[in-house]
């Protein structure tokens, strides 16, 4: 299967410079495209269970995951710590 049209350029300059055959530099601007399309609650979501699996505590993630958004590619407005832990617990 051949890559879009739209990410040839970007493709054409992955191989060049990695070395990887088209199918997979697609895969990899599909996976790039992918983690930055992550919304807000996904985002605060999975980084609170990835800082929690490092053993943080919640006062600590909740700091971490507000120094973090706006950082994002599309940065959210910002979000008070109680909102952060709404996203998480509903």
């Amino acid at each position: 299967m051949l890559p879009p049209p739209a990410h040839n350029n970007l493709i054409d300059h992955l191989c060049r410079q990695s070395g990887l055959d088209p199918v997979s530099a697609d895969r990899l601007v599909q996976e790039v495209l992918a983690f930055y399309d992550e919304t807000t609650a996904a985002f605060i979501r999975r980084r609170h269970y990835e800082l929690q699996k490092a053993g943080l505590a919640n006062a600590t993630i909740y700091r971490l995951i507000g120094e973090e958004l706006p950082l994002r590619r599309f940065s959210p407005e910002s979000l008070s710590e109680r909102q952060i832990r709404r996203t998480i617990y509903g």
